[in-house]
């Protein structure tokens, strides 16, 4: 089954409606609110009172989710631009609801409406879990709105199922409150971090794009990398890294970055399929590395009860590695191939680039500052974006005129409205699980099923998380794991954090993997490339992101976690592993050649025995290696 359609791999701005006259200007003084009102409530201000309970969620909604209508339609292949009419009634319902939950937050707690709804609340209540379901599937597709259907509706008829599916159930009325006026429902954990961490940083994500900062970092990488052999590749190793650590989206990352990289690898000798999935790799990759590493990241803070400086430092080894298995294999083909690289002369030069855009990095080198020395996890990417608005006015070609910063605001409103909506929904499936009290039962369940085997669990959980990724968001996919999976693995004595971590890196590697492969298909779209022979180009490429979760679960000193003399010895292991492994997948070792069949099998099986955590194991796996590469050991000679 491959759900991809052509409208799934459309910039944003091709899927969405173009608003013109007063519609535009009402979604832009809408989105503009909503930031003003996520900066008067994280700033702590008070010169307007002070919202209690879930006042600020619920104003959240009440400005966010009603703007998806207006700008997303009913399908995706309707071209008109004007905003119909039934659209504009959905808007309209969906921004009375949040809107009278607001102006009664304070008697939700005080009377007890999550119980016992009045029928007024009730029917409201109603309507706006149409309206967020409703949302759900024109921002996330219909899989995703169905998913959450049947959680949404799970409690209604949970007292009858059968087995590990029989929970504890509810009716209507009920399951309304606790869904809409809950603190597990639409204004659950997903919209607590959208509210409280996410809006800020989505806001320093699209600052940087509005500034320039994409341009930017594509020229960094290629006056750094042009020259050199592969070096087209090489700079959408480097460019679509830093891209997609701001986008935190791997398929707009393959159509912005992939746009300017995918020809230019075309010309230098690379073959189509190659081109494609060198950028899906690379942009995959890209929302898992640090600082900013995509909505799951904060929500995995969030369910963890850890700073989200803590998740971007155990990050940091693994997407090192992926990123680093992605270059050696492309090097590699390099060589084999004799590609060669751009002429410097049409090369931009290192020193003009960071004069012109050295705000850039210094946006990007205070927001690491600011989270990990001064733990601004909440107010840091507002500063930063401040610096980036005002320092880009010092260059004439960035300056930010008064039309760029309309564009601004509305670029992030369109990214808020399509989170508030998503997220919204996605409660509902912590909601339901919590509700009917199924997650405690799966999750034992599951620890029998293994036997207490951990190997076990670990193949189950990652079987599992690829198959739910490919029919739900990476957010509903970790979120819905977490609550099922990660309880079991964690009582089995791994360590919280690498568990998370090992659910989300399972979770996005449908984006690479056929038959889905979203992001493959993309710079196969991108290439004029056959889409299947990119994605399993792509999914060689991005290989380290299938095992590396199994070497950080079983040994979390590749997260940071441990002695510094484990860490260290486990870095350099798992390095050589990432090494063997990359060449043993494209069949040359610089300096050596083109290595035969049963070499790159003993190459790849000495490699992957050095990542695992086990001292016979690396002890072999280091043999092996030795026997085959060092001159005066082996069977070096025989390659060819």
């Amino acid at each position: 089954m491959n759900p991809l359609k052509k409208d799934d791999i459309k910039p944003s701005s091709d899927r969405y409606r173009t608003l013109t006259g007063p519609l535009r200007w009402i979604f832009i003084l809408f989105s503009l609110s909503g930031i003003f009102v996520a900066i008067y409530q994280l700033f702590h201000f008070s010169f307007l009172g002070v919202m209690v309970g879930d006042a600020y969620y619920y104003l959240l909604i009440t400005l966010f989710l009603p703007l998806l209508f207006f700008i997303s339609p009913i399908r995706k292949n309707l071209k008109n631009n004007r905003v119909p009419w039934y659209d504009l009634l959905f808007a309209v319902l969906s921004f009375i609801g949040p809107l009278y939950l607001f102006l009664n937050s304070y008697r939700i707690i005080q009377d007890g409406w999550e119980i016992i709804p009045p029928i007024q609340t009730y029917i409201l209540g109603i309507i706006l879990m149409a309206m967020v379901l409703e949302a759900a599937r024109r921002a996330g597709g219909i899989s995703f709105a169905l998913i959450c259907l049947f959680f949404v509706t799970y409690a209604l008829y949970a007292q009858h199922m059968p087995g590990l599916l029989e929970g504890y159930g509810c009716d209507l009325r009920r399951l309304v409150g606790f869904f809409t006026m809950g603190t597990e429902g639409v204004t659950g954990l997903p919209m607590k971090v959208v509210g409280n961490i996410l809006i800020g940083y989505m806001v320093f994500a699209v600052a940087l794009q509005a500034t320039g900062g994409g341009k930017f970092f594509l020229d960094l990488a290629t006056s750094l990398l042009g020259s050199f052999r592969g070096g087209p590749a090489k700079m959408s190793i480097v460019a679509s890294g830093f891209f997609g650590s701001i986008s935190g989206s791997s398929i707009s990352n393959v159509l912005t970055t992939g746009a300017l990289t995918i020809p230019t690898m075309k010309k230098t000798g690379y073959p189509p399929h190659y081109a494609g999935a060198i950028e899906a790799a690379a942009s995959t990759g890209g929302v898992l590395m640090p600082p900013i590493m995509g909505v799951t990241a904060f929500v995995m803070a969030e369910f963890l009860a850890v700073p989200y400086s803590t998740i971007c430092i155990a990050a940091v080894i693994p997407s090192l590695l992926y990123f680093g298995g992605l270059f050696l294999q492309i090097d590699a083909y390099a060589a084999k191939a004799d590609l060669k690289g751009l002429p410097k002369s049409k090369l931009p030069r290192f020193k003009t680039t960071m004069a012109a855009g050295w705000f850039y990095i210094a946006g990007m080198v205070f927001l690491v500052w600011a989270l990990l020395y001064l733990h601004w996890e909440t107010l840091a990417p507002f500063w930063a974006s401040l610096f980036l608005l005002l320092a880009c006015n010092i260059r004439k070609e960035t300056r930010l005129s008064w039309g760029k910063l309309v564009t601004f605001i509305e670029s992030t409103g369109k990214v808020l409205t399509e989170l508030v909506a998503l997220l919204c929904a996605i409660g509902s499936i912590i909601g339901a699980l919590s509700l009917t009290g199924v997650a405690h039962s799966f999750s034992s369940e599951i620890i029998a099923l293994a036997g207490g085997n951990i190997a076990l669990l670990l193949i189950l959980g990652a079987f599992t998380s690829f198959i739910l990724g490919m029919g739900m968001t990476i957010t509903a996919c970790y979120v819905f794991l977490a609550l099922i999976l990660a309880p079991a693995l964690v009582k089995s004595g791994l360590y919280p954090l690498s568990v998370h971590l090992f659910i989300m890196y399972w979770g996005m590697a449908s984006y690479i993997t056929p038959p889905v492969a979203l992001s493959a298909f993309a710079g196969a779209g991108l290439a004029g490339a056959d889409p299947m022979k990119t994605a399993f180009k792509a999914m060689q490429f991005g290989f380290v992101k299938y095992f590396i979760p199994f070497f950080f679960v079983l040994n979390p000193a590749i997260l940071f976690h441990g002695s510094t003399g484990n860490i260290l010895i486990s870095f350099i292991l798992v390095c050589c592993s990432v090494v063997c492994i990359s060449y043993a997948l494209e069949g040359y070792v610089p300096k050596y050649g083109t290595a035969p069949g049963w070499m790159r099998a003993a190459l790849f099986a000495g490699g992957l025995c050095l990542g695992l955590p086990w001292f016979t194991v690396r002890a072999a796996g280091g043999i092996l290696v030795l026997l085959i590469l060092v001159p005066g050991y082996g069977f070096h000679k025989d390659i060819s």
